[in-house]
């Protein structure tokens, strides 16, 4: 017996790309509306209600309203904009991220999909902060370059409609990006992170960096400890790698047109300075990938089936 899912919001850049992971699989049944429907309030209600999982692929305000209109305790949900990423009562849809994460994921009803930068964030630090590397106190910063479609089809529009308007364009310079709340509570640290994000004149890809002073830090931990957390940490994950910090060179399309999210501690052994790095597509890892590997936990199938590893 197939599982019905209900993309809304499946004609935007996130909903296509999780449409195409679902496409052609035989344990997965699509519940599609025709395109005058796709935003008839009657169809939709009738699609969300019908569905065994919705995935929301909307902005804040129309995921709210989507929410609302299931009137049923059988429909679960995954919502992929940031309405409910700090949300009482929502799972936090990092399945890597602590302990018992998987599960909880599994068994909920309501989860939300994590942004694209704080995955890469998350990915380094929680580990890091939970083995008392990074003192919860520390004022961390997060440098972040993205490829520009995380900007939906606006920006891509922008990018690709005549000439670009920049290889490289910062943006949040007032430090009060709407994932900052969500890298602070689920880092579970006492400062908001300093956050900079950047655009970058490529369609995909990320590249997510933490730089820390260890030789500071009151454990003083090694570039070598800060690894072996890392890696004790996403041991038995098929989807997020740790690998060596000695590259000469990180691109940020290293991991762009996969699912998969790579990892890697930089830096200067005898300075005691380090450069966390997290490199993933914005699309795969940092919004489809996730919501489908969140589906499959949900509904009990492979948890990677659908993705590109």
């Amino acid at each position: 017996m197939s599982t019905r899912v209900f993309i809304d919001g499946a004609v935007g850049t996130t909903g296509l790309e999780i449409r195409d992971r679902l496409a052609g699989r035989a344990d997965i049944e699509q519940i599609i509306l025709d395109d005058e429907l796709r935003k008839d309030a009657k169809a939709r209600a009738e699609a969300l209600n019908a569905a065994d999982f919705v995935i929301l692929c909307l902005p804040d305000a129309a995921s709210r309203e989507a929410v609302s209109l299931i009137e049923n305790d059988r429909t679960r949900v995954i919502d992929a904009s940031t309405a409910f990423r700090t949300t009482e009562g929502w799972t936090y849809g990092f399945p890597e991220l602590e302990p018992g994460a998987a599960d909880a994921v599994a068994s909920a009803a309501r989860v939300s999909n994590p942004g694209c930068y704080p995955t890469g964030f998350l990915a380094l630090v929680r580990p890091l902060i939970r083995a008392g590397l990074i003192p919860a106190d520390w004022p961390l910063t997060v440098n972040a370059l993205s490829g520009y479609s995380g900007g939906g089809k606006a920006m891509i529009a922008d990018y690709e409609n005549g000439t670009p308007p920049s290889a490289a364009r910062a943006y949040a310079l007032a430090l009060a990006h709407k994932h900052v709340g969500e890298m602070q509570k689920h880092a579970r640290v006492e400062h908001p992170p300093i956050f900079t994000p950047t655009v970058a004149n490529t369609y995909r890809g990320m590249i997510v960096e933490v730089p820390l002073p260890l030789h500071v830090f009151p454990r003083r931990p090694s570039l070598a400890a800060c690894e072996a957390a890392l890696r004790d940490a996403y041991k038995t994950s098929p989807i997020v790698r740790v690998v060596d910090g000695d590259a000469t060179t990180v691109a940020i399309e290293d991991d762009a047109g996969t699912d998969r999210l790579t990892l890697r501690v930089c830096g200067n052994a005898e300075t005691g300075q380090a450069r966390l790095i997290a490199t993933l597509d914005n699309l795969g890892k940092g919004a489809a990938g996730a919501a489908v590997q969140n589906l499959n936990l949900m509904a009990g199938l492979d948890p990677v089936a659908g993705l590109t590893l």
